[in-house]
């Protein structure tokens, strides 16, 4: 593997040198960024997935949807639509893709969209909601064409941006540098409790500007709910553990491993049957997990997936097989550290109060 990096090295280098002359050309002006005069965040991540954006943009939901007429745009990766598309209750993520349709079913109260071209959606979503306050752009930060008022870095604890390489070399979509666009930086996923010496180790180390703030995270695990159950009872982690379950892990998302290090806490067994992230299941699959899960050599057993890969899964193709199993899914929600999450729930509330103004739009 080591051989193979520094063959790949190169390579990493010219692509990350071709990034940052384009992001250079958006710096001078050569290109142009659209800024709207709403306020726009956006939250994405030098890394290409498995930060956490999804549970992050749902916390920012829940924080301005209760003051505040609230959209998401998405890129609708895995859509099998083109162009600007509006959900409603009746999408699917063939329409959408899985992460809009889980903010969709979550929150219907606000208005999510899909569009590859962020100003193109941006624009639209104004025109068909001119009372529209404030915008979330998910995994935006390398879409120069628009330029947000806030910008919001994602950077996993178990692998921080400071220890990646551009692709293909590691994981990252530019070079280090680009760093230095963010407004905030989360550090996601880090354990439950962070003592205050590895925190000031992890500041020190990412030394961020004047205008950025750092903050951490850590993910909050929900009740198992049945996946073929319209009344989705939940069902105690503890249960399971209790009985000595095995599970088996069906996912098709970028990092099952802080899922899996929980789960293996909890329960007897985990066995883990992975896909590429966003990937579209098909009755093969399905086929294979069925057979897997058959092959387990104990009765006390199910299947848990999480809940972007359950808006997969929930396809009327799938119902015949779906609906012979004990499928579960497992919500999963963020949370800050106490002495910080009140600085960040206010930070994020004064640029959306503070940039209330009529909705139009400008190139910068």
């Amino acid at each position: 593997m080591k051989f193979l990096k520094i063959i790949l090295f190169p390579f990493s280098i010219a692509y990350g040198a071709i990034l940052s002359l384009r992001n250079k050309l958006y710096d001078w002006g050569v290109f142009s960024s659209t800024e709207f005069e709403i306020p726009i965040i956006s939250v994405g991540n030098l890394s290409v997935g498995g930060t956490g954006k999804t549970p992050h943009i749902e916390y920012l939901i829940r924080l301005l949807s209760p003051e505040f007429d609230l959209a998401t745009l998405s890129r609708g990766y895995g859509r099998k639509t083109k162009g600007f598309v509006l959900s409603d209750m009746q999408s699917t993520t063939a329409d959408i893709g899985d992460e809009p349709l889980q903010f969709k079913n979550k929150y219907n109260a606000i208005h999510v969209a899909v569009d590859a071209k962020r100003v193109n959606g941006i624009t639209k979503i104004i025109e068909l909601f001119p009372s529209v306050q404030s915008i979330l752009l998910d995994d935006a930060f390398q879409h120069r064409a628009v330029k947000p008022g806030l910008s919001i870095v994602l950077t996993d604890f178990s692998n921080l941006y400071l220890n990646d390489h551009v692709v293909p070399t590691g994981t990252l979509r530019e070079f280090r540098s680009g760093i230095k666009r963010a407004d905030i930086i989360i550090v996601t996923k880090c354990p439950k409790i962070l003592v205050p010496i590895e925190r000031k180790r992890l500041m020190k180390e990412m030394n961020p500007l004047p205008h950025q703030t750092i903050y951490f995270s850590f993910i909050k695990y929900s009740e198992f709910l049945l996946l073929n159950s319209e009344k989705k009872n939940p069902v105690s982690k503890s249960y399971y553990s209790e009985h000595n379950y095995s599970i088996l892990l069906l996912t098709g998302i970028a990092n099952t491993q802080p899922l899996e290090q929980y789960l293996r806490t909890k329960v007897k067994t985990v066995i883990p049957v992975k896909f590429p992230d966003h990937h579209q299941f098909t009755k093969s699959d399905l086929g294979l997990v069925q057979k897997t899960f058959h092959s387990i050599p104990t009765e006390n057993k199910i299947i848990l997936t999480t809940e972007k890969d359950a808006m997969r899964l929930k396809l009327p193709e799938f119902s015949a097989i779906l609906d012979t199993l004990p499928i579960f899914y497992m919500p999963i929600e963020i949370d800050f550290y106490e002495h910080e999450k009140e600085q960040f729930n206010e930070q994020i509330l004064h640029y959306v109060r503070a940039n209330q103004k009529h909705s139009s739009v400008y190139s910068k």
